[in-house]
């Protein structure tokens, strides 16, 4: 009676530990916890620069930043050297991109291009150039999604059918994911992490996404020549008219200023 007694207690015991360990993995905001009791934050964040003049590196926000560098994001490397990274995104396939590819190839500058699902299937011949040149194919996600406002099946999913749809093309394997809009979170980071990417965000942009606000080629240069500052993710969008016929000249003045154009496998935080 004894040994039953105690049999019954040691299995209501496992099953109350059971049950609070599922309950930890969720508070009523459907945070997700760590094992660690670390709430991981739903807040979505949108990322922004604040620009700083003479060539200093720019305000990234400091919260923002130490999360991101928290789950080994990047967005800017050390001051110290004149190391300086190209990336593009690749929503679609406007028309400049073989261009882009050949005026790369001219000044011996390898870039980072973040592609979307869409862009694999319809421009699947360039960005088997670009794995040929030698350039970063980085994951821009199928949809175009934020990431915060999906739930993490469908984040996981985002990001790993793009990545499996490339590896099977070409036998390349993506390590880098630019986030949508720019958007994520503390879970999307964790996310993105534990997939085993790093999340690539960037201190220089402006807004060449909006093919509204083309024929500005003065001043995307000015605003590229004067922010250019050491260790800097510098963003551009590969639909923009501008970019592709400003890119010459604009590599050319970074050199010219003493920057060495890196690429991000060989990023120095």
């Amino acid at each position: 009676m004894k040994n039953k007694i105690i049999y019954i207690t040691l299995i209501l015991i496992i099953g109350i530990f059971t049950f609070s360990v599922i309950a930890l993995n969720k508070d009523s905001n459907n945070n997700t916890i760590a094992t660690s009791g670390q709430v991981l934050s739903n807040k979505k964040i949108g990322w922004g620069i604040k620009r700083n003049d003479n060539h200093e590196q720019p305000d990234l926000g400091k919260a923002n930043k130490e999360l991101l560098e928290k789950y080994d994001g990047i967005a800017m490397g050390n001051n110290e050297e004149k190391y300086v990274y190209l990336t593009f995104d690749e929503g679609y396939e406007a028309g400049y991109t073989s261009k882009i590819l050949d005026i790369l190839k001219e000044n011996d500058v390898k870039a980072a291009f973040f592609i979307t699902g869409h862009y694999l299937n319809t421009a699947s011949d360039l960005v088997k150039r670009m794995i040929d040149e030698g350039h970063i194919v980085g994951n821009h996600t199928v949809n175009h999604k934020s990431m915060p406002e999906i739930d993490e099946q469908k984040a996981k999913d985002e990001v790993m059918d793009l990545h499996k749809a490339v590896y099977e093309k070409f036998g390349y394997e993506m390590k880098y994911l630019r986030p949508p809009m720019g958007e994520f979170n503390e879970k999307t980071l964790s996310i993105i992490n534990n997939l085993g990417y790093t999340t690539t965000m960037w201190s220089l942009a402006y807004d060449d996404w909006n093919e509204k606000k083309q024929d500005r080629e003065e001043y995307a240069k000015k605003i590229i020549q004067e922010n250019i500052h050491n260790g800097a993710i510098i963003l551009l969008h590969a639909n923009s008219k501008d970019n592709c016929n400003i890119l010459d000249a604009i590599i050319k003045e970074i050199k010219k200023q003493g920057y060495e154009f890196k690429t991000i496998d060989k990023f120095e935080r």
